[in-house]
C-alpha cells in the first residue's frame, strides 16, 4: 500500500484532553480547538456526579476517591469516540499523572494539551466567572494537586495567558501533525 497523503493524515481523528487548573481556559480553548479540528467538544464538568458538584460548591476540594468515577465517565466518552473514529476534544483538569494515565487506558492515541497558568491569573479568572459551581477559594487546592505533564508524557504545553484563538490554532496545527505520526497513519508496501 502507498503511504497516506498529507490531506488524509490531516483528516485522521484526533482525541485530545485540554487540561489545566480551573481558570486556565480549558472550555474556551477546547471548544475552539474542536472546531478547528472539525470535531466534537465535551465539557468535562458535565461528567461530574451531583455529589462532586455539591462538594465543590461548598468550597471543598475533590479528593482522589471523588475523581475516579468522573474520570471513568470521561474515559468512556473517549473510548466511544475512538470506537466511532471520531475527533473529540475534552476539557478536563487531569491534574495528576495518575489521572492522565487512567484516561490513557481509554485510547492509545490520546493526546494532552496542558494550559499552563499562574495562580493569580487563574484565581482572577475563576472569581470573574458567573454561574459556575467552582469557587475561587478552590484554586489553591488545584495548584496543590497539580502535577504538570512530564517530558515522557508527550503533552503540548501552552501559556494559557496568550490569545485564546491563537492558542487553539497552535494546538490544532501541532495535533494535526502528530496525528500523521500515529501508529497506522501510514503503511508501507513492498
Amino acid at each position: 500500500m502507498d503511504r497516506e497523503t498529507d490531506s488524509q493524515a490531516a483528516k485522521r481523528p484526533v482525541i485530545v484532553v485540554v487540561m489545566g487548573v480551573s481558570g486556565s481556559g480549558k472550555t474556551v480553548i477546547g471548544s475552539a480547538l474542536a472546531k478547528a479540528l472539525g470535531g466534537r467538544f465535551a465539557e468535562g464538568d458535565r461528567f461530574h456526579p451531583p455529589e462532586n458538584i455539591r462538594r465543590m460548591s461548598a468550597g471543598l476540594p475533590l479528593r482522589d476517591e471523588d475523581r475516579w468515577g468522573w474520570l471513568d465517565a470521561i474515559a468512556t466518552e473517549i473510548s466511544e469516540a475512538e470506537r466511532r473514529n471520531e475527533t473529540l476534544v475534552v476539557a478536563c483538569s487531569a491534574l495528576k499523572r495518575v489521572y492522565r494515565d487512567r484516561l490513557r487506558l481509554a485510547s492509545r492515541n490520546l493526546r494532552f494539551v496542558y494550559l499552563e497558568i499562574g495562580r493569580d491569573v487563574a484565581a482572577a479568572r475563576v472569581a470573574a466567572r458567573k454561574d459556575h459551581f467552582m469557587p475561587a477559594s478552590l484554586v489553591d487546592s488545584q495548584f496543590a494537586a497539580l502535577e504538570p505533564p512530564g517530558s515522557d508524557e508527550d503533552a503540548l504545553t501552552l501559556d494559557a495567558t496568550g490569545d485564546r484563538a491563537r492558542l487553539a490554532a497552535i494546538a490544532a496545527s501541532a495535533l494535526s501533525r502528530s496525528a500523521a505520526a500515529l501508529p497506522g497513519a501510514a503503511s508501507s508496501g513492498p
